[in-house]
């Protein structure tokens, strides 16, 4: 009797782990972060700067600072790695910086119809590889890179991506991106690969480079910010976007029905970007004192910027994605398909919304472009696809978007393959919290250990 006891109390306590063991590794995680690195930067929105002094300090020309003096910059160093030094998001304020986003704004530059054919022709290609047979589970994020690799290949190539450089860009994509999410340690010789193609190739890149930095600093600045940046952003929020349309049947059902309503698309994605921003948070290091109202902000502070916490503040249910937020007011001609009660639409310029940055501190180079190519793909996948979920659905997407995929039109059933997707996500996330504990433990040690950052600005001043 008392083994029969013993095992089924055993069989309990196993059976109940997916329901208490991931927050609890969670919270560890956080708490040995916070002992390794301090207790760095001024968290805003926070009890200092609230919500209403989130744009203002983060516009301001004072918050400036990138890299150099903030401690927390050696981890995004160590995760980004190689060349973190010159990728456009570290660089410090300068002639260097300009030059450099001079540079990538001169790639990206297509007109709206070249970016619509350009990411059509990528989204087929990859697409129409894809085999589901009646019915596949699949990654979203694993298969959205492919389309994004060969995307931003094109733009800085000019021509038509190979399979070799695709796998390249791939393979470190999901390297940087799964070391982020501390799934696995990152794997320098992974990246490595690419960093040797680009060098090979970059003599035949039809575009001027920064004239500031040197041959390998070009090979790193292309990698880090199209081939690691654009890229894993990119997939991301096609996870996340995908993820939202597989878990509300009646955008789906909308979005198929009327594939050519730009509206109604761009208000999923804007509620997904809200719902689930792409970034998390934004370090800036102030170059000078900020005056607010009531306090100051003295020079040589680390300003960390949470866009989810600014994201949520100042909406009903802020977790939840409700299109209700956006839908346009009445005598608006898009009125009349939204539901009767739904409330006047909000404008993005005046909620608690900025999806790519504020303009004056490094917005994302790529806002103009990524809206254009969300929508292409979106409706080339769902042109093929039904897609349904029943995994988790978080912003960091540690599982990296689960689904099963249906060819457009089948009648075969989801519920069996729902059902076990749900319990198969469930028991992943206990072994994936317990190696994200594992493997971020390690690579916060060895980041700090490292000093990527420290050493570099040690070694060249205020460059």
């Amino acid at each position: 009797m008392r083994r029969l006891l013993t095992a089924a109390l055993a069989a309990g306590l196993v059976g109940s782990l997916p329901k208490w063991l991931p927050g609890r590794v969670v919270a560890l995680r956080v708490k040995i972060f916070a002992l390794v690195n301090g207790e760095e930067g001024l968290p805003i929105p926070g009890d200092r700067v609230g919500v209403k002094d989130f744009r203002r300090v983060y516009a301001d020309p004072a918050a400036n600072g990138r890299s150099k003096g903030a401690a927390l910059s050696d981890l995004f160093w160590y995760w980004l790695a190689p060349g973190p030094q010159v990728h456009q998001e570290h660089l410090e304020a300068g002639p260097r910086y300009d030059e450099v986003a001079k540079t990538t704004r001169h790639i990206l530059v297509k007109t709206r119809a070249e970016s619509e054919e350009l990411t059509r022709r990528v989204t087929e290609h990859v697409l129409d590889g894809l085999e589901i047979g009646d019915g596949k589970h699949i990654r979203l994020r694993d298969e959205m890179m492919p389309i994004w690799a060969e995307l931003y290949y094109e733009l800085v190539f000019g021509e038509p991506c190979p399979p070799e450089a695709r796998d390249l860009i791939v393979g470190h994509a999901d390297d940087v991106v799964s070391a982020l999410k501390c799934v696995r340690p990152r794997n320098m010789r992974r990246r490595a690969k690419l960093t040797k193609y680009l060098r090979r190739r970059l003599g035949d890149i039809p575009h001027a480079l920064p004239t500031r930095l040197t041959r390998d600093e070009q090979v790193f600045y292309l990698q880090g910010t199209f081939f690691n940046t654009a890229v894993v952003q990119m997939s991301e929020a096609m996870a996340h976007l995908l993820m939202i349309i597989a878990q509300h049947p009646d955008v789906q059902q909308r979005l198929v029905a009327n594939p050519d309503d730009d509206q109604y698309l761009d208000r999923v994605i804007d509620e997904g970007l809200r719902t689930y921003p792409l970034f998390g948070i934004a370090h800036r290091i102030t170059t000078g004192a900020i005056e607010l109202d009531d306090t100051t902000i003295d020079a040589g502070t680390v300003l960390l910027f949470s866009y989810p916490d600014f994201h949520h503040a100042g909406f009903e249910r802020p977790d939840e994605f409700d299109l209700a937020r956006w839908e346009p007011p009445a005598g608006c001609p898009a009125h009349a398909a939204a539901p009767s009660n739904a409330p006047a639409g909000l404008s993005k310029k005046d909620a608690n919304f900025l999806p790519f940055g504020v303009a004056q501190n490094r917005a994302c180079p790529a806002r103009g472009l990524a809206p254009i190519t969300m929508r292409v793909v979106t409706r080339e996948f769902l042109r093929r696809y039904s897609v349904a979920s029943s995994a988790a659905h978080t912003r960091s997407i540690p599982n990296r978007g689960p689904v099963f995929l249906t060819p457009r039109g089948s009648a075969r059933s989801t519920r069996g393959p729902l059902a076990y997707l749900a319990v198969r996500d469930r028991w992943e996330d206990v072994w994936r919290s317990v190696a994200q504990l594992v493997f971020g433990t390690y690579m916060v040690l060895d980041a700090r250990q490292k000093r990527l950052c420290v050493n570099y600005f040690a070694n060249h001043g205020g460059e």
